[in-house]
């Protein structure tokens, strides 16, 4: 373990006497002992000490009269993990006030009653200084786990930024094809490839809190569904596997569509993984079914299967975190077990319960979701083609990225949204193409070599001609920080790759405003 700062001074004994000389006594006896001490003559030098390094403090009871309040002050700053052992030498006979106040106000305090015995005091401190130390290796714990979760967040954070670079121009594309109003064909995979474009964003942002997924605290996105599409989403997920083992599927949904307030993408994986669960546990050229229904006031959604069934033992506790209902079977083992304890919580998150049936073993498997039906539900839907309508009469728009895939695919989208658009891929080559193009928006990059997009951004709002520029960050780094530093660099927006196009679209509806 390393070396922290001070820990020579850590593992010291303050002693704060009435008098000095009674402080250096028994600093002089102790340190015949082997523990270090420092006989402190007033409450100034103990409060220096502390902040020097301390294991302990040794104080006679006459020492508190009047500075009681003080001590009980510096205790009360100490870190978290910190709980400074206290020896209270007092007075002989009856319990005093100042006593009484010590052991309430003072935290983690040992009394030791006058005359007490040389042997007596030597092992209450050698105890409190023994509790000293396993504090401090709680706090070297602490330490290492600090510096774990900063080195888990900064290549999470750079895992995330590595991604969402070669998403950004897929995204693109795709736009770009959903702007040419292609036919039923062609729509239909287009439609397709955005909606998992969505689900790789989703899980790209999730490496980013990772640590508030194990926390239980994941955001949810909550709009009107209709549950139909959740499933058929859910379906096409699970498709892959559904069809490499061979199994028949059905799917039963009611003639009127059901309607619930939840998050789509975590709706859609809640019964991706029961339908992968059940893949998991048939054998091949099983039957899978799913069937949707309205009950009173909630949606039911049941995910059933031929496969080798649950133990009656296991139901109560299949839904636990790393639970293997069937940790028998060979295929328990090609999971951690915590897809079903991910269904519950992203579930309850939505108001709603999921319960297990099984008649027993080889009698497959039955999961019944419940959710509240959303209570108020717009009178029309967003027609998405209106949604996807060209912002006209914008002005010039100037692209920088030096992923050209990325720089060129979102040039198109600009330009088949109205924008009178120029591509360059480098800092330099964007600053030479300000001065005669003078465009209203730059959108620009982050991470370029040479020049980055936060240099460029302050030389452009160095340019007499450029103050009003509106700068447009596009960039794979979108922590809070990120937000930050590039709205101090000059910035007025700030979009994370894949940029959606509704977010460009708002941007270039601003600029038209």
């Amino acid at each position: 373990m390393s070396q922290l700062p001070g820990e020579s001074l850590e593992h010291r004994l303050l002693i704060l006497a009435p008098t000095g000389k009674d402080a250096m006594l028994v600093a002089t006896m102790l340190h015949k002992e082997g523990i270090a001490c420092v006989a402190c003559p007033d409450l100034d030098c103990v409060s220096k000490e502390i902040e020097n390094g301390a294991a302990a403090i040794l104080v006679a009871e006459e020492a508190l009269v009047g500075l009681g309040e003080r001590l009980a002050e510096m205790i009360a700053r100490q870190p978290p993990w910190s709980d400074l052992p206290v020896l209270l030498l007092t007075r002989l006979g009856t319990d005093s006030d100042t006593v009484a106040w010590a052991v309430r106000a003072l935290g983690n305090v040992t009394l030791l009653e006058r005359p007490v015995r040389v042997v007596a005091l030597i092992s209450a401190v050698r105890s409190a200084l023994r509790a000293r130390a396993r504090q401090y290796l709680a706090r070297a714990h602490l330490v290492e786990r600090e510096q774990a979760d900063r080195r888990k967040d900064e290549f999470l954070a750079t895992l995330a930024h590595e991604l969402r670079n070669p998403l950004a121009p897929i995204r693109n594309s795709v736009n770009v094809l959903r702007l040419t109003d292609a036919g039923q064909p062609e729509r239909a995979v287009w439609e397709m490839m955005d909606r998992q474009i969505n689900h790789m964003v989703r899980l790209v942002d999730d490496l980013m809190e990772v640590s508030r997924i194990t926390r239980g605290r994941i955001e949810l996105r909550k709009e009107p569904l209709d549950l139909a599409t959740v499933i058929a989403a859910a379906v096409e997920t699970s498709r892959p596997l559904i069809d490499t083992a061979k199994h028949e599927l059905t799917v039963t949904l009611p003639p009127r569509p059901i309607v619930v307030e939840g998050d789509a993408v975590r709706l859609a994986q809640v019964f991706s993984n029961l339908l992968n669960n059940a893949v998991k546990y048939t054998d091949s050229g099983g039957r899978i079914s799913i069937v949707a229904r309205l009950e009173n006031d909630n949606a039911i959604v049941t995910v059933t299967d031929t496969g080798i069934g649950i133990p009656a033992s296991a139901l109560p506790t299949v839904f636990e975190m790393f639970v293997q209902a069937n940790a028998g079977d060979s295929r328990a083992k090609t999971g951690l077990g915590i897809g079903l304890t991910l269904v519950r919580s992203l579930v309850e998150m939505h108001g709603g319960r999921v319960e297990a049936h099984s008649p027993g073993a080889g009698q497959g498997s039955e999961f019944v979701v419940h959710l509240p039906v959303a209570r108020e539900v717009a009178a029309s839907e967003q027609n998405p083609a209106a949604a996807m309508q060209e912002v006209r009469g914008l002005p010039r728009v100037l692209v920088v990225d030096d992923n050209h895939d990325a720089a060129d695919s979102l040039g198109a989208v600009l330009q088949m949204l109205g924008a009178d658009v120029r591509v360059t891929h480098d800092g330099k080559a964007a600053l030479a193409t300000i001065a005669g193009f003078q465009p209203s928006a730059v959108f620009l990059d982050l991470g370029m070599p040479d020049l980055n997009g936060y240099e460029v951004a302050k030389l452009i709002r160095a340019r007499p001609d450029a103050h009003d520029t509106v700068l447009v960050a596009v960039t794979g780094w979108g922590q809070e920080s990120d937000r930050r530093k590039s709205e101090a660099s000059g910035f007025n927006h700030h979009l994370v790759k894949p940029a959606d196009v509704g977010a460009l679209q708002a941007v270039l509806a601003s600029l038209a405003g």
